[in-house]
């Protein structure tokens, strides 16, 4: 695909979408799994439209461990089908986007004896199910090799451990990358508009209502098939669409919160990443070097709640900090932390409705409501792709989109990715993530005038011209991602950025707003 980029004015975007058209596919959510569905959709050469209430990737999307896994902790529950879906669907996204996605080693340290070769020989089968799929083969560790590659790992009592190689990317930026390649196959991609209400005809739904966030101008599409992607808020809609029939639904989603800690990178130099199988109360732990800094995390906390913006909680920073702690030769504290942040994991709950899983799962789910309304959640972003697939297939299985042939996602490109060159994601980011169109952005004004490091002025007006930005917080925390790496150093930057977002669109950019969710990130709750 060619990396010319296509401008993202919103004025002739909002006069597309008051255009008289019927689209094939209507997606409502801007997320991985939305727009997985809307890219597999275009490039079959359905008229697709999506439409996102926030920013891409506001929600969960931007908010991962940024691994693309197959997921170990899975394998040790037995879920070998998912296992072996993601390790094979992890060569896809490496492939789609070598500028933001990257292979990564990972070393599972042991204290225990028992340890290298239990948790080897479980990896050796995590080997053995990606087949040629695979990144690189297990290695077991003696304690010196695992020192050697983990230089800040706790050395007091260190029996060796276990090397494996899974994937890394950059969520946010990834899924940017996919709104902007559906938009260049041709479909109509929007955020900040907001799907109010499903339209119906003799109790089918044929359409939305949508309200544009900036001046509340609404507007009515018809689509022959619309689909739920919202993650975590998929109930909503649900319920609104069945409410219009004088029906009810019962809730799909059981919300799980993950949080993430961010502290300089030298707690743990290098570029490899920790993984511990099993902390003291049998949850896993990663410290995941990522553009500069260290990830460390997660916890995984049922909320009843679904915010746009979670925050953790004192006792989840306790124990990140605490297992931390364990493992790492310096402990960091919370004065250590340079930014905090959390996202909803979209859990199916048990439910008695016809097809429904009978348990909580992190698998994916596709519902088709009588209304002809598709929803689709649970997954992760690994397995964005193969999900696509799914719930297209369920759209054309209920008559509502029309076949036109097998995916053909599975060897696509996405913008940027022609002519990229691939820089491990441990570096901190900078003009090498733009991959193939790093020369439009420096063709732009101010390339050589640097506002924090690894942003440029060029690189927001990029943002605002090609990238769909329309805030301060659009730029900070999901164009560059400095908010979700030193929360600080973002606040710093912000009032630069907000003067050159007034010179491109004229608006207000929300520099205030963002200057407060800095804050929140930059104080981890005590």
């Amino acid at each position: 695909m060619a990396n010319t980029p296509l401008p993202t004015d919103r004025a002739a975007l909002l006069q597309r979408l008051a255009e008289p058209v019927r689209y094939d596919l209507a997606v409502v959510g801007g997320g991985a799994t939305g727009l997985g569905v809307a890219l597999d959709a275009a490039q079959r050469g359905h008229r697709v439209l999506l439409v996102e209430a926030h920013d891409f990737a506001k929600g969960t999307s931007s908010r991962a461990t940024k691994l693309v896994h197959g997921g170990v902790r899975y394998l040790a529950q037995g879920d070998i089908h998912l296992v072996r879906e993601a390790l094979h669907e992890r060569v896809h996204i490496l492939h789609s986007a070598p500028h933001l996605a990257q292979p990564l080693a990972f070393v599972m340290p042991s204290y225990k004896l028992w340890e290298t070769p239990f948790y080897g020989v479980g990896l050796k089968l995590y080997d053995l199910l990606a087949g040629s799929a695979g990144l690189g083969r297990t290695e077991w560790l003696g304690a010196g090799q695992t020192q050697r590659l983990l230089p800040g790992v706790q050395p007091q009592g260190l029996k060796g451990g276990v090397k494996y190689w899974d994937g890394q990317f950059d969520d946010a930026r990834l899924a940017l990358a996919l709104a902007r390649t559906v938009a260049a196959l041709g479909a109509l991609v929007i955020n900040y508009c907001e799907a109010t209400e499903v339209l119906h005809e003799a109790g089918r739904a044929v359409g939305l209502r949508l309200r544009d966030a900036e001046s509340g101008r609404e507007f009515c599409v018809q689509a022959g098939c619309i689909v739920n992607a919202t993650g975590v808020w998929v109930d909503a809609l649900r319920q609104q669409d069945a409410r219009a029939a004088g029906q009810t639904v019962q809730p799909m989603v059981e919300p799980s919160q993950g949080v993430h800690l961010v502290v300089d990178q030298s707690f743990l130099p290098g570029e490899h990443a920790l993984l511990v199988p099993s902390t003291h109360d049998g949850r896993v732990l990663f410290a995941v070097p990522w553009l500069g800094k260290l990830i460390l995390g997660t916890t995984d906390t049922p909320r009843s709640d679904v915010p746009l913006e979670p925050r953790p909680l004192a006792a989840e920073v306790d124990f990140i900090l605490t297992e931390a702690a364990r493992y790492l030769r310096r402990a960091p504290t919370r004065a250590d932390i340079l930014s905090s942040w959390a996202g909803m994991r979209p859990l199916v709950k048990p439910s008695d409705e016809p097809g429904a899983t009978k348990a909580i799962s992190r698998e994916h789910t596709v519902r088709v409501a009588r209304s002809g309304l598709v929803t689709v959640t649970g997954g992760k972003w690994t397995t964005y792709r193969a999900m696509a697939e799914d719930v297209l297939q369920h759209c054309v299985d209920s008559g509502r989109l029309p076949p036109r042939g097998p995916s053909r996602t599975a060897k696509l490109q996405l913008l940027g990715a022609a002519g990229a060159q691939p820089v491990p994601m441990s570096l901190p980011q900078g003009l090498h993530t733009y991959g193939g169109e790093a020369a439009a952005v420096t063709a732009l004004p101010g390339a050589g005038h640097w506002l924090a490091a690894g942003l440029s002025e060029a690189m927001v007006r990029f943002a605002a011209r090609h990238e769909y930005a329309r805030t301060v917080e659009d730029v900070l925390a999901r164009r560059c991602r400095m908010l979700f790496l030193d929360a600080a150093q973002a606040a710093g930057a912000a009032p630069a950025v907000a003067d050159i977002l007034r010179q491109e669109l004229g608006r207000d950019p929300d520099a205030a707003g963002f200057e407060r969710l800095a804050a929140a990130y930059a104080k981890a709750p005590a």
